[in-house]
């Protein structure tokens, strides 16, 4: 985890993953989008990520289950929304702020097949 040693930076950034379906994507924290399907991106060495929210909108045709866990690198997954519903064309804020460390990551998935977009928008604190 970063430790604030007197200097650093502290910047307010987004990132999205679009066309999620089934198979467990975490969110990057480079400025890059995910790749959809990948779930092994984590919070870089010496960097603090506040997540301030994630909208989570339906573009598909069918009701979708959502779920969101962290995974903090020491205790294991947390989930933070859990088969949340979400009506087609509908969108879900989840505006609650948490805090993830070096080498924690946020991962998405829906239960079935599906097309969720997700807009997240978070703080980093960076002590490289």
């Amino acid at each position: 985890m970063g430790i604030p040693s007197g200097s650093g930076t502290e910047i307010l950034k987004r990132t999205n993953i679009t066309a999620q379906s089934n198979t467990e994507t975490a969110f990057r924290w480079d400025g890059t989008q995910a790749t959809t399907g990948t779930s092994s991106y984590t919070v870089p060495a010496n960097h603090i990520i506040t997540v301030l929210s994630v909208i989570i909108s339906n573009e598909g045709s069918d009701t979708e289950l959502v779920l969101m866990k962290a995974n903090v690198a020491t205790l294991g997954d947390c989930f933070l929304l859990q088969e949340q519903s979400i009506a087609t064309k509908e969108t879900f804020v989840f505006s609650d702020k948490f805090v993830l460390a070096a080498g924690d990551y946020l991962q998405v998935n829906c239960a079935s097949a599906a097309n969720i977009d997700f807009y997240l928008s978070y703080i980093d604190q960076d002590f490289s």
